[in-house]
């Protein structure tokens, strides 16, 4: 009896899964369009592939939505079968699953679908996205990792999309503090890309973090599925932090959908002759709250608790830069390379003092040595 009762429940989850599978293929139809349909017409998801054309045709499906909903792809929909059944640690969420993220489903245009790998637990953790350049600069990654370092030994669940740049270092940190990170990628589930990043995203998964999509295996990569994958990682997060973003990007599409989600913003500053800092430049001129350290995100969640440890450490270490703004050395570095003889001349010390006091301040994580100087990293 128990085993009939089990097998009855693998079957009913089979077919449910074949019915989302189905409804996720319906050409321009989304969650919202669902919902209302659903709420007006008091149908189950099963219920539209039970229709007679005449019935989908009087509740406003066109002729290529009635053909998918008659005629459904059953060879994608195998495939994403068997991509499931590949492995123990994949998943297929659909909308209804009460493991759905829930801020995920606030928003205008939640995925009917999320193809995962990894514990699907961790997607109603408490999550910041960390987004920026693909081609940072020095500072940019210093920051993207221990920012992000920081904020997963607060608590929070890092964020982000894979990309190379300042994604890749934001999940980097989130491991370094052995915390969770949550990676969302823009290609089908089984695409990981990019490619350079398979060894990353290896890490994150054995890492108890999660890789997700809500495009199906074997999906075609296009360029548009990008900025679709943005809302995403926007739309499960409490707030977005946009390290480095240039005008044009793909960060400042994120920043504005948590804006439009109603989530919070938040962006670092940079020179101003940085071409990468004038998108957070313009966020901040538009609104986004100006970031110097975590405790400048932490402050602005009142409803939670955090690790209040590293939150006043990273205050100290704020009050410690700004006393050394004062340092005449230090402010002899700039943000960007800067050769060690102009920072003798700036400092008026010797090049050999300049070289062991940098030394000292290298260790301390105020600059960093690259090819032509050094370069000024400010507090982490």
């Amino acid at each position: 009896m128990q085993q009939g009762v089990g097998l009855t429940e693998t079957q009913n989850k089979t077919d449910e899964l074949f019915t989302w599978l189905r409804l996720a293929a319906i050409p321009k139809f989304g969650a919202a369009t669902y919902a209302k349909l659903c709420h007006r017409l008091q149908w189950k998801s099963s219920d539209f592939f039970s229709a007679s054309h005449a019935e989908l045709l009087s509740v406003g499906f066109n002729a290529s939505q009635i053909d998918a909903i008659l005629h459904p792809d059953s060879e994608g929909i195998q495939k994403s079968i068997l991509w499931l059944n590949g492995g123990n640690n994949r998943f297929v969420l659909n909308l209804e699953d009460s493991a759905y993220p829930p801020l995920l489903k606030e928003i205008a245009s939640p995925p009917m679908l999320l193809f995962g790998y990894g514990d699907q637990s961790k997607l109603v953790n408490l999550q910041i996205a960390i987004v920026g350049s693909r081609n940072p600069s020095v500072s940019g990654k210093e920051y993207a990792k221990s920012f992000a370092q920081n904020l997963s030994q607060c608590g929070w669940t890092i964020t982000s999309g894979l990309a190379l740049g300042i994604d890749g270092f934001s999940h980097e940190g989130a491991l370094l503090a052995k915390g969770t990170t949550i990676a969302v990628l823009g290609t089908g589930i089984d695409n990981i890309y990019p490619k350079k990043h398979r060894k990353l995203a290896e890490d994150i998964i054995t890492g108890d973090g999660v890789i997700i999509s809500e495009f199906a295996p074997m999906s075609a990569v296009r360029p548009e599925n990008f900025p679709r994958r943005n809302r995403i990682i926007s739309g499960m997060s409490r707030g977005t932090l946009i390290v480095e973003a240039a005008l044009k990007s793909g960060s400042l599409i994120t920043a504005r959908y948590a804006t439009e989600q109603n989530r919070e913003v938040f962006a670092i500053p940079g020179n101003i002759n940085n071409p990468l800092a004038k998108g957070c430049h313009y966020l901040i001129q538009q609104g986004a709250k100006l970031v110097t350290c975590i405790a400048d995100i932490n402050e602005e969640f009142n409803d939670l608790e955090f690790n209040t440890k590293v939150t006043n450490s990273s205050k100290m270490k704020k009050n410690s830069i700004e006393c050394l703004a004062t340092d005449l050395l230090l402010d002899s570095v700039d943000f960007e390379a800067t050769p060690l003889d102009i920072v003798a001349e700036r400092s008026g010390m010797s090049v050999s003092e300049v070289m062991s006091q940098l030394l000292e301040y290298e260790l301390r994580g105020l600059v960093t040595a690259v090819p032509g100087g050094y370069i000024k990293l400010g507090e982490k």
